[in-house]
């Protein structure tokens, strides 16, 4: 198997990092909200805002991810085909 093609695995502290790091900032985020002299539409304006914008970086991370994933599968799936064709192929035989 083509190690070019593998899936990277994260390790558990950059994932607990990643977490922390997102935690921190969405933290700082709301925590701005909450602090801001603002009125009370512009705040939950803010929030809102704020929501959709996480969420549609974690779609868009998806998306991303399952794009990779198939471009790898597929790779593995034409690889595997020629590999079958290659060794089914036998050069002095003649067709009838």
């Amino acid at each position: 198997m083509n190690t070019l093609n593998a899936p990277s695995k994260n390790t558990a502290a950059f994932f607990l990092q990643a977490a922390i790091a997102f935690g921190v900032n969405l933290l700082g985020v709301l925590g701005g909200i909450v602090f801001l002299p603002l009125d009370m539409w512009q705040r939950m304006f803010l929030a809102m805002t704020v929501l959709f914008l996480v969420t549609s970086a974690f779609t868009l991370a998806k998306v991303i991810r399952d794009q990779e994933e198939a471009a790898t599968i597929r790779v593995r799936l034409d690889e595997a085909r020629m590999e079958k064709l290659l060794a089914e192929h036998n050069p002095f035989t003649t067709s009838t």
